[in-house]
């Protein structure tokens, strides 16, 4: 397969600050980095997660959100339009010309040392309303389709500040994740397409699992 390159990406990793209005602990606040910056199974060195029920650990270990979200997302939420830049919705990566489209299921991508492969969308959720003072961002985000996704770490290494994003392996074409959400958002999708999903080489246990139940679950229910 072709090699296809994108940079510079821009790193990011932070610790726990706790959430206005509540104070929920939260791993949304990042700062860039200048340095490499280790990445193991877990995910980039220093970085840290407020819920590691539903964020973090091996399948969920690095998250990347499009630059180019960004303009859209100011366009639907001018009113947070000042804190619409990269890094703010808790990413660790930030890289511009790569959107969910373009991005299939399984792909593995070199950056610097680190090997990473596509696993699962992020599900956008109510911390990202919070973050921004925008009661509806996390549906805008969902509805729209401007989840970004995880990754897990199949070779851990060094990840360097600005370097080169390289697709590597697409063991799934086709399966984009744009096609997983727009399925995900469907109210009645075809058997057959979540069937077909939910084989996608490299998608996380946990997604394909809940898309063979809901597979079963429509074809008793015709």
């Amino acid at each position: 397969m072709s090699r296809e390159h994108w940079e510079p990406v821009t790193v990011f990793t932070g610790g726990l600050k706790p959430l206005p209005p509540e104070g929920q602990m939260t791993g949304m606040y990042k700062v860039r980095r200048d340095t490499p910056v280790f990445c193991d199974i877990e995910g980039l060195r220093g970085d840290a997660q407020g819920d590691r029920r539903v964020h973090g650990g091996p399948d969920k270990a690095v998250h990347l959100y499009p630059a180019d979200h960004y303009t859209r997302l100011a366009e639907l939420m001018p009113m947070a339009s000042n804190l619409l830049l990269p890094g703010v919705l808790g990413e660790n990566l930030s890289v511009s010309g790569l959107v969910e489209s373009d991005v299939c299921i399984g792909d593995v991508f070199a950056l610097g040392d680190a090997r990473l492969q596509v696993s699962q969308p992020r599900r956008p959720c109510w911390k990202i309303s919070h973050r921004l003072g925008v009661d509806a961002a996390s549906r805008l985000v969902a509805d729209n389709g401007l989840t970004g996704w995880y990754f897990r770490v199949l070779h851990p290494g060094d990840i360097p500040p600005d370097g080169a994003l390289e697709l590597v392996e697409r063991p799934s074409p086709g399966m984009t994740l744009a096609r997983l959400w727009a399925l995900e958002q469907s109210h009645r999708p075809s058997v057959e397409e979540v069937n077909t999903l939910a084989e996608a080489i490299g998608l996380a246990t946990q997604w394909a699992q809940r898309l063979k139940n809901r597979a079963d679950w429509l074809a008793r229910n015709v």
